[in-house]
């Protein structure tokens, strides 16, 4: 199957679209994968409409997103990166808000879903980054973390948050600028990608001679669309998942193996 996969990507330009299964070996855990328990992520709506859904969703981020800002990037990040440093990647399209890519020295990265280290507010457009607002949500709930470690730990969930159970005594902090609502620079269940983001990545699929998909279920259409286009202009598919896909029927390639193990393969073999 490795061979095959070398056949399909040799000579060619690849752009790559990568979802949650290439992070989960840097200790981030995915929401689809074979042994992922199920999960019920925060959606737009219940962000934006009801305080209590945000205040849950604040407490769990703040105790989760040091995690992520702590994490490093495994094999394959750096696999990919060698890639694009030999001319073989041209470009990463990542589902991803943990920067990995970006971390291990990929340069040619849209974070499809943005990221988890900065914050903007809805009603001015003002940013800080997640480090800034961490220190003004400690200041606003002195102990909190120490508290919630102590007495039932601290398990991690995907998209920089936490999995804690009471939260109905943490307080939320607002804009400094404006007072109005905080919210992570992440695109949440329910919400658009940005139109540019969405169009620059259309147009590295649109560059490439192939796509190679790792570690995404393709369950959402903004992943889904991708693999979709790169069928209609009739390049090769390849996808490197553990578990089905929604993007199998349009595959010259299926591999049910670990992205590390795949992407070092591609590192040993393509750039020679």
């Amino acid at each position: 199957m490795i061979d095959r996969m070398l056949d399909l990507l040799r000579g060619r330009r690849v752009c790559v679209l990568t979802g949650a299964g290439i992070s989960t070996d840097s200790g981030i855990p995915d929401y689809r994968g074979p042994d992922s328990p199920p999960r019920n992520p925060m959606t737009y709506q219940q962000f934006v409409g009801d305080p209590s859904f945000r205040r849950h969703y604040w407490a769990r981020n703040h105790l989760g997103w040091r995690h992520m800002d702590a994490a490093r990037p495994n094999a394959g990040h750096r696999a990919l990166a060698a890639l694009e440093n030999a001319g073989v990647v041209h470009g990463v399209i990542t589902q991803n808000v943990d920067l990995l890519h970006t971390k291990a020295g990929s340069r040619h990265v849209i974070d499809l879903h943005g990221s988890y280290a900065q914050v903007r507010c809805l009603d001015c457009g003002n940013r800080m980054s997640r480090m800034t607002l961490a220190e003004r949500l400690d200041a606003a709930n002195p102990g909190f973390a120490e508290t919630v470690a102590a007495t039932s730990g601290v398990e991690i969930a995907p998209d920089a948050d936490a999995v804690v159970e009471s939260t109905e005594h943490f307080r939320m902090v607002d804009c400094a600028a404006c007072g109005g609502m905080l919210k992570p620079d992440i695109v949440y269940f329910g919400e658009s990608v940005p139109k540019p983001r969405v169009a620059a990545s259309f147009q590295i699929v649109t560059d490439a001679d192939a796509l190679l998909v790792v570690g995404s279920s393709l369950t959402v259409m903004s992943g889904l669309r991708f693999v979709r286009r790169a069928a209609r202009d009739r390049i090769p598919i390849v996808i490197v998942n553990r578990g089905t896909t929604r993007g199998d029927e349009f595959a010259a390639l299926k591999l049910e193996q670990g992205s590390s193990e795949v992407l070092q393969s591609l590192v040993a073999a393509l750039p020679g």
